[in-house]
């Protein structure tokens, strides 16, 4: 069974969004060990300077890469991504249980985005969409996607 943690930036305030979570982790309860961990985004001005953003950005890696269960294979969140249909997510998924990685680290960065080098440091790197989405719609997508795309690949009905 894989470990499966992902990690946000910014904490989840709205209690809708909080719901579809809770509803997706309890159902992925049966085909991972799912922990989700909030991280705190770093402190900068309403109007930062590029220096104060990238100043930022980098305390928040330092807490990213802290909080990166050791072995996981980190997979970022980033509009620069590649695209995978479900299907393709649920396979990527299996490679990475075939080729016995067994914790898998999905990250989801706050309002400003990730340090560019996690985002080189990533085992890969996913995109949602060429659209834009708040993050916390996209904390209820990724866990979708992932229950998806393990009922893909256990012949489940929900994928149609």
């Amino acid at each position: 069974m894989l470990d499966i943690t992902l990690l946000c930036v910014g904490k989840l305030k709205e209690s809708y969004f909080a719901a579809a979570c809770g509803e997706y982790g309890k159902r992925l309860g049966a085909y991972c060990r799912l922990t989700v961990t909030e991280l705190a985004e770093a402190r900068r001005s309403s109007d930062p300077t590029p220096g104060e953003l990238a100043a930022a950005l980098a305390r928040e890696a330092e807490a990213i890469r802290a909080a990166v269960p050791k072995g996981a294979a980190l997979i970022v969140l980033s509009p620069e991504g590649r695209l995978l249909p479900s299907e393709a997510l649920a396979a990527a998924l299996e490679k990475y249980a075939a080729s016995g990685v067994s914790k898998l680290c999905f990250l989801i960065g706050g309002s400003d985005g990730i340090d560019a080098a996690l985002k080189r440091d990533a085992a890969l790197l996913l995109s949602m969409s060429p659209m834009t989405f708040p993050h916390h719609l996209a904390r209820v997508m990724l866990l979708e996607q992932l229950y998806r795309a393990f009922t893909i690949t256990r012949g489940g009905k929900y994928h149609k």
